[in-house]
């Protein structure tokens, strides 16, 4: 089963974070109109609920509440289906309506239009159940006004080696703006022992920052890089803002231990980022695709 949402404000189509989740700014007493496509992936018929529950964003992250937990924007929302049935590798469309009340406080909300399938015990003797959901984000911003700006801070940088033994770079987050960031980003190496360059590496996905909060985005490496002094150079973006940090590391030789940064540079660019052709946003959440390359440098 996946989910996509099928509309973006006229404003957003160059924001990648605007095509795949439900963002907005709206003033007190305003609506707006989202559709979301349900697709059944399987090659049998399938029932689907669907339904708008609550969520929030905890130390760093974007959290689900449990089963249908409302809150205020979830009493705001309204599907006009609340349950589909799909024959084998069929899709539906589901309207999703958000009335701001004309009284709703300045402040920024978060949901889930969700759609869930599943099986329920087979007797009073089972009661086990399985089910499965997959759902579109909800940013929801309130106020008067123009859209509070929305930037983000690279604070600092730390090479550090994780359990496993792989090297990584964390990189603490300051959200300077009004609105919430999804970050994501690339770390490319270069100038390291013997002139070797490795890269890009994507950062885990999952660091999400309310507007003030700070959090750390993890760039695990491959096992396979040597160990001593590197030069790096950190993207990272959420939406249209996008900043870079680079700084010269070494990394530490133990599971646990902390390297050194022997000088570091934060740049302050923030300019919109590609569109990256065909973006899904079937699942809330992607996994992350390491690569390795090493050369070396020419014209030594």
């Amino acid at each position: 089963m996946g989910i996509k949402l099928l509309d973006a404000p006229e404003n957003r189509r160059d924001d990648p974070r605007a095509q795949a989740y439900i963002v907005d700014h709206l003033a007190p007493g305003s609506t707006i109109e989202r559709r979301v496509e349900v697709v059944n992936e399987s090659s049998a018929p399938m029932h689907v609920d669907v339904y708008a529950a609550a969520a929030a964003i905890v130390k760093g992250q974007f959290a689900f509440a449990a089963d249908r937990a409302a809150n205020e924007l979830t009493g705001w929302t309204s599907l006009d289906a609340s349950g589909l049935d799909l024959a084998a590798h069929g899709t539906a469309q589901v309207r999703a309506t958000i009335r701001v009340p004309k009284d709703a406080a300045a402040g920024e909300r978060y949901g889930v239009v969700w759609a869930q399938t599943g099986s329920p015990p087979a007797d009073r003797r089972h009661n086990l159940a399985i089910t499965g959901r997959v759902g579109v984000r909800m940013y929801l911003d309130v106020g008067p006004g123009g859209e509070p700006a929305s930037d983000f801070e690279i604070e600092q940088l730390s090479p550090a080696r994780g359990r496993d033994g792989r090297a990584e770079l964390h990189a603490r987050i300051h959200n300077t703006g009004g609105r919430a960031l999804d970050i994501n980003g690339v770390l490319s190496l270069s100038d390291g022992p013997g002139g070797l360059r490795a890269g890009p590496f994507t950062a885990k996905t999952g660091t999400t920052l309310a507007p003030g909060d700070r959090a750390e985005a993890v760039v695990p490496l491959d096992s396979r890089l040597p160990d001593g002094r590197w030069n790096v150079e950190l993207t990272l973006r959420s939406g249209l803002v996008e900043h870079t940090a680079r700084a010269a590391a070494t990394f530490p030789t133990a599971p646990g231990g902390a390297g050194a940064v022997t000088a570091s540079a934060a740049q302050s660019e923030s300019y919109p980022t590609p569109v990256v052709a065909g973006l899904s946003a079937l699942v809330l959440a992607a996994g992350s695709f390491l690569f390795l390359r090493f050369h070396r440098r020419r014209g030594r």
